[in-house]
């Protein structure tokens, strides 16, 4: 979701004084929910929006533990911060070398890297799959009330069955939202970027968003998936769990869809097809979901 730059550029201003940094140059990177502006000398400012103080302060003490632990991740400036400005927390990151975007072995070469460190005495949340879910929801105003109240059923029904979820895999750190869009190549290999969701839960939850991008829209093909399960040393697909995880995910798909559904004519098409299709309006999986973003 596009915005001006404008009002952006006065946060910037006011975050890089209380760092301590100069705003001289900044440039805007991607201006959007989370905003980016890159500084000359390979720094690069991360706005959160208002309220997401608690996440800021997440996302820099989980990169620092990734980089104390040799994870292949983006790293938080050695800066006190967040710091807030405008009201909204702001980070600073160590500006990326060339990349380009990566691809589903990368996301398991990471995964393998995290999985296995131990839970860390940080202030980290159990995990939350439904997360903005609800918000998401009513602020989803080009659906009608009846595709509404319908999504919002399938969030109580699916919350109910994550409370009673198969066990699984060990518990550890997830990354929370691990797909290609948050990782990256670079000539030294794979980098994990945003750790906005990072927590405590079952590792199939890491797993889930590759596995439904083959079963529910076919992004991924069969012999990536597989190659993927190969690296990894499980098929999250196999296990009992796994229809309410990925049920679980499209539902956050969709709803991600439908909110800026709302500000985005554009995209209202896309956001109804995926409705459609989890009310088995359209034909069956794998459906053909496009990116909105």
């Amino acid at each position: 979701m596009t915005i001006s730059a404008g009002p952006a550029r006065a946060v910037v201003e006011e975050a890089c004084a209380l760092a301590g940094l100069d705003p001289a140059g900044a440039e805007p990177v991607r201006i959007a929910e989370n905003e980016i502006w890159r500084l000359p000398g390979n720094v690069v400012v991360r706005i959160a929006r208002a309220g997401q103080w608690n996440a800021a302060v997440r996302e820099v003490l989980v990169a620092r533990w990734l980089a104390d632990n040799g994870v292949s991740a983006v790293r938080a400036l050695p800066a006190e911060q967040p710091v807030e400005a405008a009201g909204r927390p702001v980070t600073f990151w160590v500006e990326l070398p060339a990349h380009e975007t990566g691809n589903v072995m990368d996301v398991v070469t990471l995964l393998k890297q995290l999985h296995p460190l131990p839970v860390p005495d940080l202030p980290l949340d159990r995990l939350d799959p439904f997360v903005r879910v609800p918000e998401r929801i009513e602020a989803a105003t080009s659906l009608s009330e009846d595709d509404r109240a319908w999504l919002r059923d399938r969030h109580a029904e699916l919350r109910e069955h994550w409370e009673h979820r198969p066990h699984g895999l060990p518990e550890c750190v997830v990354h929370g939202d691990a797909w290609v869009g948050n990782v990256v190549r670079t000539t030294a290999g794979p980098v994990m970027l945003d750790f906005e969701r990072a927590s405590v839960g079952p590792p199939e939850w890491d797993l889930v968003s590759t596995a439904v991008k083959m079963t529910t829209t076919s992004a991924v093909t069969a012999a990536e998936y597989a190659e993927f399960c190969a690296a990894y040393g499980t098929d999250v697909t196999q296990w009992e769990g796994y229809d309410l995880l990925a049920g679980a995910r499209e539902l956050r798909m969709t709803t991600y869809a439908a909110q800026h559904a709302a500000t985005r004519p554009q995209w209202q098409a896309e956001a109804q097809y995926r409705v459609d299709c989890l009310r088995g309006r359209a034909e069956p999986r794998p459906w053909r979901w496009k990116g909105i973003m």
